[in-house]
């Protein structure tokens, strides 16, 4: 029932103000209490699928944007993020959303399911699962191809509503991050919410394989090859793709060019809602 409510609602176009966006393979959790951000939000989820965390007592909520990598890994580290707000033992209980996926050929969304539902029953706290709109129920099917229906979702802070979004901006430093994941990095948090900042690297990757191969091919070998699920790809994943392969040839090893002193990039709301860059403490 939840699953058709969410499959029903148009997609909100949701603004850069008090967002923070989350990409693939990242994880943010915060809390009412924060002044600067009031939306976690992720898309472009084919056979990915999007967890919402959330703790009905204090309110503290994680999104993370999981693509079957490592769950086993990922799922403490989603739980432990929320459990790192210290009021936990508050009354209330843990409640888990899922969203994403379709029934795509290869089955990888399937498998996530599994992954992501076995690991959360593993957990010794009792987790209540509120939303499951993934995989065959998160599917519709056009000229006997399918294609997820919902891609984006947001999670208000405030009010701890989920709806379907879509979002122009996903910075700050957004080739930077792409590039982390193409390159292979685990599951990470991005996100202070005590000092209410974002904080980007210090990245490691070595040098992507046959990074000018893969820059001579066509938009259909990218596809077929750099996509978990080639058909229902939003339409700029492979314009998405060669710029971070781009950026990947143009930064083979990042610790110093992009993280001068080898130090983190900091990032903080200003009064407009937007995200502004930080010098880095010590610098």
């Amino acid at each position: 029932e939840r699953a058709r409510l969410l499959r029903g609602q148009s997609v909100q176009p949701v603004g850069p103000q008090g967002l923070l966006y989350v990409q693939q393979r990242e994880l943010a959790v915060t809390s009412p209490k924060d002044g600067s951000i009031s939306i976690l939000g992720s898309d472009d989820a084919t056979t990915c699928h999007i967890v919402v965390l959330r703790h009905t007592g204090n309110g503290a909520t994680c999104l993370t944007h999981c693509d079957g990598t490592d769950t086993k890994a990922e799922v403490p580290l989603i739980m432990n993020s929320i459990k790192s707000f210290s009021d936990h033992a508050q009354c209330g209980r843990l409640e888990v959303h899922l969203v994403g996926g379709f029934s795509d050929d290869r089955q990888l969304s399937q498998k996530l399911t599994h992954q992501l539902l076995s690991e959360f029953d593993r957990q010794e706290d009792d987790i209540h699962l509120v939303t499951l709109c993934v995989t065959e129920l998160n599917d519709r099917e056009e000229n006997e191809n399918h294609f997820p229906i919902i891609y984006g979702i947001a999670v208000n802070i405030k009010t701890a509503e989920i709806y379907r979004a879509s979002f122009q901006d996903r910075g700050p430093e957004e080739q930077l991050r792409a590039a982390r994941t193409l390159a292979g990095g685990p599951m990470i948090n991005i996100y202070d919410a005590e000092t209410e900042q974002l904080r980007i690297g210090p990245y490691s990757w070595t040098p992507f394989p046959h990074v000018d191969f893969w820059l001579q091919q066509d938009d259909k070998q990218i596809l077929e090859n750099l996509s978990t699920s080639p058909l229902a790809e939003p339409p700029h994943f492979v314009e998405h793709i060669r710029s971070t392969l781009m950026f990947l040839k143009k930064y083979p090893s990042p610790t110093n060019t992009l993280f001068p002193g080898n130090k983190a990039l900091l990032y903080k709301k200003n009064e407009d809602g937007l995200w502004e860059k930080i010098s880095s403490p010590g610098s």
